[in-house]
């Protein structure tokens, strides 16, 4: 069935009720919006289910990786994204930080009644851009439909399964002493391109959202240094919190140098303004890894050559003591511990 055949199931230009019911409607939303605009044949065939070949999953490695997250960002658009690319981006980073190839992904829509269909499909667009982009594939979903008022406008979950290669063995638990920690660029962009959207702040320039799929860069990383020890992209919580948790499962103690941290002027000035602390602000398209101090210079040389990594930074270095703490050395020469998040910055994030 061609595109624009599908297009002409769905005569309404809002979401109702019915689109939710399991009926005609439903059925008229999902071929429309849904298979006609994710386009593959694992959800072109409308099972239950999506089914894969165990021997072409095992040729790619020997282990499977799955995640799943949910998001209800607000606003749904922002600078440099949407609800969409970030559902998509989110669960391909959680399977790439671990190591693995992601291949395919759920999607469940939980929609409010009264929803534009158009913000819909301009959505499902963008998820679809995303996920080629990536080189994943989108094979089964869920759509429900609440009373309005139930619900803020769209919610998105999804779900994704990967192939770890054999040999590959990233956990947060692997922090060596005098090991060398390496992001792949400026931290806070999300976060503050979220209260940017939001109409928080009234900035000169905006900021726009680091959303963006980082298993192609991380498949660079492994290929120059495949004994990375430990990876975990920054979103909720921001560095600081992957950083903890680095430090107390693997027992030691993690320095960072304040000078050496990427941070745009825009995010700093607003946090300052706001009384945020970039270290703690969401990102959706920064890793932090941890590798061994002689394989650190040709790896973070080779992130450079990718447009994922062409600000990648040394940050910080791992020592034993005090153990299980994050010590800033400060630009006044002077020295902070920085906790885990506490509370909430921002609420509705991601």
């Amino acid at each position: 069935m061609s595109t624009a055949q599908v297009k002409r199931k769905l005569r309404s230009d809002i979401i109702t009720l019915a689109h939710g019911s399991g009926g005609k409607a439903m059925r008229d939303l999902i071929e429309d919006v849904f298979v006609g605009g994710f386009n593959n044949t694992h959800l072109s065939q409308l099972e239950d289910q999506a089914r894969f070949d165990l021997n072409s999953l095992t040729a790619q490695g020997d282990r499977l990786a799955m995640t799943t997250d949910s998001y209800v960002v607000d606003p749904l658009f922002f600078p440099g994204g949407d609800i969409g690319k970030l559902a998509i981006t989110g669960t391909v980073n959680d399977l790439a930080v671990g190591g693995a190839k992601p291949l395919y992904l759920t999607c469940g829509m939980i929609i409010e009644e009264g929803f534009p269909v158009e913000d819909l499909r301009r959505i499902v667009t963008s998820m679809k851009a995303t996920a080629d982009a990536a080189g994943v594939s989108i094979v089964t979903g869920d759509t429900k439909v609440v009373h309005r008022g139930a619900a803020d406008k769209l919610f998105i979950n999804t779900a994704g399964i990967g192939v770890i290669p054999q040999g590959v063995n990233i956990t947060a638990s692997r922090a060596q002493v005098d090991d060398v920690i390496i992001i792949n660029g400026y931290v806070g962009d999300h976060g503050a391109a979220i209260v940017d959207a939001r109409g928080e702040m009234e900035l000169e320039n905006t900021i726009e959202t680091d959303c963006q799929s980082l298993n192609g860069l991380i498949e660079t990383m492994l290929e120059v240094c495949p004994d990375i020890h430990c990876m975990r992209d920054a979103t909720r919580g921001g560095i600081a919190t992957v950083l903890n948790e680095f430090a107390e499962s693997s027992n030691v103690s993690i320095t960072l140098n304040e000078a050496a941290l990427p941070v745009r002027a825009e995010v700093r000035g607003m946090c300052e303004i706001l009384g945020l602390d970039p270290l703690y602000l969401a990102n959706e398209g920064k890793v932090i890894a941890i590798v061994p101090a002689d394989s650190a210079d040709d790896l973070l040389s080779a992130m450079k050559q990718q447009a994922a990594g062409i600000d990648s930074a040394i940050i910080g270095t791992v020592k034993a003591e005090p153990s299980s703490r994050v010590v800033l050395n400060t630009s006044f020469g002077g020295e902070r511990i920085v906790d885990m998040l506490v509370g909430e910055q921002l609420p509705r994030i991601c």
